[in-house]
């Protein structure tokens, strides 16, 4: 088993850029996690996501489940840009994706309709699923893939 983080020298024939596809991947998914727990930290906040969670989604305990998604998608998303267990980070955000599209976005249809935050309000209007699918099919190939080349950790 390889221990180099990225590989210089593929086998003759191999594909000497195939390894930077997860990377680049995982780094834009890592940046757009990071990204939705700040939103959800700072201009939602932990209270106004709960909120939501609860009135929208009917989670049960939604204060406990807001601090998780924001968890998870913080830390997760710190860990994808880093390349640090991606597929343990790509597999806890990808069952937040499956979360947000079944118990939320789902009866919303596919297609964007234009997103409007309501920061004051604390909530998102209606957008419909096509990027929680998006981001639950990023994640899901990089728990196959793996985290690629310049990766801390290779899992």
């Amino acid at each position: 088993e390889r221990i180099a983080v990225c590989d210089v020298n593929p086998e003759p024939g191999g594909d000497t850029m195939k390894d930077y596809g997860p990377t680049i991947l995982r780094i834009f998914l890592g940046i757009i996690f990071v990204m939705h727990s700040y939103l959800l930290l700072f201009v939602f906040t932990p209270a106004g996501t709960a909120n939501y969670m609860a009135k929208v989604a009917g989670l049960p305990a939604p204060a406990l489940m807001a601090w998780i998604v924001i968890l998870v998608h913080g830390l997760g998303g710190i860990m994808l840009i880093l390349g640090v267990l991606t597929r343990w980070a790509a597999a806890a955000n990808a069952v937040i994706m499956l979360g947000a599209l079944f118990l939320v976005k789902l009866p919303q249809g596919f297609f964007m309709k234009g997103v409007i935050v309501d920061a004051a309000a604390g909530r998102a209007n209606a957008a419909g699923y096509e990027l929680e699918l998006l981001l639950l099919g990023a994640a899901v190939a990089l728990i196959l893939a793996g985290g690629g080349a310049l990766a801390i950790s290779r899992d």
